[in-house]
C-alpha cells in the first residue's frame, strides 16, 4: 500500500465515522442527552440544535432539515466507509460539512466552527473528491495497479 493510498482510506474512514458517530449521537446511541461526550442524545434535542444553528428558517420547517442532514450523513458515511461511489460521496460531505460550518458561525459563532475543525474537515472532503485514486486499496483489483483513469476532477 502506498502512503497515497493509505491517506486516502484515512481521510474516507474518518469523514464516514464521523457522521455516523453524530447520527448514533441523534438516537442515544452514545448515550441519554446530558450524558458526558453526548451532545443531543436524542433527536429532539439535535432538532432543538438545528434550530439555533438555522435561526433564519421558520420553525416549521427544522424537523424537516434535521431529518434531511441526518439522511444524507448516513449515505455519505455509509458510501465512504464503504468505498462505494467515493467521489460523489466526499462531495455531499463537503456540502454537508460547509453548511454546518456556516450554521455554527451564524447560530453560535465563527469560532466554535475552528475549534470544533468543521471547516477543516470540509477541505479533507474536498481534497478527497479531487483525489485520483480516492478508494485507496479498497479499489477492485487491488492486486494489480490502479487503472489509469480520464475523468475529470
Amino acid at each position: 500500500m502506498t502512503a497515497a493510498s493509505a491517506v486516502t482510506i484515512f481521510a474516507r474512514c474518518a469523514l464516514g465515522a464521523g457522521f455516523l458517530s453524530a447520527v448514533a449521537d441523534r438516537f442515544g446511541i452514545w448515550g441519554p442527552p446530558g450524558a458526558t461526550n453526548v451532545a443531543w442524545g436524542d433527536f429532539s434535542h439535535f432538532e432543538a440544535y438545528t434550530a439555533k444553528l438555522n435561526p433564519y428558517l421558520p420553525g416549521g420547517v427544522i424537523p424537516a432539515v434535521a431529518w434531511g442532514v441526518t439522511v444524507a450523513e448516513v449515505v455519505a458515511g455509509v458510501a465512504l466507509l464503504a468505498g462505494i461511489r467515493v467521489r460523489e460521496a466526499a462531495i455531499l460531505a463537503a456540502v454537508l460539512l460547509l453548511g454546518f460550518s456556516v450554521g455554527m458561525a451564524i447560530g453560535t459563532g465563527p469560532k466554535t466552527a475552528l475549534d470544533a475543525s468543521v471547516p477543516a474537515a470540509a477541505a479533507a472532503a474536498l481534497m478527497l473528491a479531487c483525489w485520483p485514486d480516492r478508494r485507496g486499496a479498497f479499489r477492485p483489483s487491488a492486486t494489480g495497479p490502479p487503472p489509469s483513469r480520464s475523468e475529470p476532477l
